[in-house]
This record gives structure tokens, C-alpha cells and sequence, in this order.
């Protein structure tokens, strides 16, 4: 389910913060989004919260997240 809501890089991001809720989640976002200096994560970060918002926590609470890995990367 969640593979057709985010992208690979959405998910990715969305590992890299506190998912233990949606509005944990959305609370952490927000407050890096000031720091965040490179373009286009920040817009990655920024697609992410439009369809946070617009989820509800049932649905959240649904998601199978784990951070994705190509190939030549391995899980450390």
C-alpha cells in the first residue's frame, strides 16, 4: 500500500525522522525543513507532508516503512 502513497525517496526521508505517529512525523518535518539547503529534498520533504496532511492516522497507521537500498548500497 504505502509503495503507491510515497515515493522510494518520500519513504526514504520519512525513515530519517520520528514515524512513530503521523503528527510526530509531520512535527519533525516541519522543523527541518528550515535547514534543509538542498532543493530538491526539500521538496521531497515538502511532497511528503502535503500527503501526510491530507492522510488520515488510521491510515498511517497502516504503513509498512523501511528505507529502501539500490543495489550497490548495503543496510548497515
Amino acid at each position: 500500500m504505502n509503495q503507491l502513497l510515497f515515493t522510494v525517496e518520500e519513504e526514504n526521508l520519512i525513515c530519517a525522522f520520528d514515524a512513530s505517529s503521523r503528527s510526530a512525523l509531520m512535527i519533525d518535518i516541519n522543523g527541518a525543513l528550515p535547514e534543509l539547503d538542498d532543493p530538491e529534498l526539500r521538496e521531497i520533504a515538502e511532497r511528503v507532508l502535503c500527503k501526510l496532511d491530507a492522510m488520515p492516522d488510521a491510515g498511517f497507521s497502516e504503513l509498512i516503512l523501511s528505507p529502501a537500498y539500490n543495489d550497490d548500497e548495503t543496510e548497515v
